[in-house]
């Protein structure tokens, strides 16, 4: 049904291109007799232009995990209170992303700072092709600004990293070994005085992963305090769990085809990727020099001049 309902998307997709197209020509038509405007006509242009670029967008996802929900964890960097709200900042830019797009988007995970900000915070995106257009968000993000928590008001450089995985749904099997993971619990942080900072609600899973190729074992620690239910957040964490596997394996496998395509531009996961200079008024992506000025509006969610353009440059080296 998920295949048949992918397909239709693109049929329907195709449908609706060709109205717009139709309705632009037939629009031309009448400007020529006098019978519609010259705006009009331009806003039927508009029209079908977005709609044949956001059908250009979709169709560089097509890999398997492009269409997967992404898990997006964010942690500041070195610096104390200027990155914990820096990182709060890239929080609410990604919430901003996914409200606007129609995500649901929830927090399993949230570390507050010690005066401001987040330490660190796990976010789930749901939602067709959410993975594949927040992938390239994938390193590490610098800010430029005048600090507000700076007394002698210098400008201060921050750093924060973001992670993006693949949100695994029931349709992708991965193989957990139940004597390779132990469970704690512990009590939700927080505001005082409701139920889930009173009962052992929170759930910690200690993951035992053995690197297939080199057999080296480390821990994969995942937290999860979304819910006030323990099996609700038992359940979520093993998610999770099994969505950091999965893009384990991922990533595995892009890096034996960038091994084989060794002639092709190399995609850096965790590397420097954007930088956001606020007094410069200027918002840029090191990979593909795109950049805006309008930088309330990229930290209000409007990003995805940057998806587009990192998905148009790097999408087809992925192929498998």
């Amino acid at each position: 049904m998920k295949k048949v309902k992918g397909i239709q998307a693109w049929i329907d997709g195709y449908s609706e291109m060709k109205t717009l197209a139709d309705e632009l020509e037939l629009s031309f038509d009448f400007f020529k007799d006098e019978l519609v405007t010259e705006e009009e006509v331009d806003e039927a242009y508009k029209k079908a232009n977005e709609k044949l670029e956001s059908l250009e967008l979709k169709n560089m996802l097509r890999q398997e995990a492009d269409q997967l929900g992404c898990v997006l964890k964010i942690n500041s960097g070195a610096g104390g209170t200027e990155s914990q709200d820096w990182a709060s900042m890239l929080m609410r830019m990604y919430m901003r992303w996914a409200e606007s797009n129609k995500y649901k988007l929830t927090i399993s995970n949230l570390l507050e700072g010690d005066e401001a900000g987040i330490k660190t915070v796990t976010m789930q995106v749901e939602g067709d092709y959410a993975y594949g257009y927040l992938k390239g968000e994938n390193g590490v993000h610098r800010l430029v600004r005048v600090s507000p928590y700076n007394a002698q008001g210098k400008r201060m450089t921050s750093f924060a990293s973001v992670f993006a995985t693949p949100l695994v749904d029931d349709s992708i099997e991965i193989e957990i070994n139940q004597a390779d993971y132990t469970w704690d619990t512990f009590r939700s942080g927080g505001a005082g005085g409701q139920n889930v900072n009173k009962v052992e609600t929170g759930v910690r899973i200690r993951y035992n992963y053995k690197d297939p190729d080199t057999g080296e074992t480390r821990e994969i620690l995942i937290e999860n305090t979304e819910s006030r239910s323990q099996l609700d957040n038992r359940e979520n964490a093993m998610r999770l769990l099994r969505s950091q596997l999965y893009d384990l394996a991922l990533k595995k496998k892009m890096a034996e085809q960038a091994k084989v395509e060794a002639g092709k531009k190399k995609i850096e996961w965790g590397s420097q990727i954007r930088s956001y200079v606020f007094d410069d008024r200027r918002v840029k992506d090191h990979r593909t020099n795109f950049q805006t000025s309008d930088v309330a509006g990229v930290m209000d969610g409007k990003i995805d001049g940057f998806i587009k353009a990192y998905l148009m440059e790097f999408a087809t080296e992925s192929e498998g």
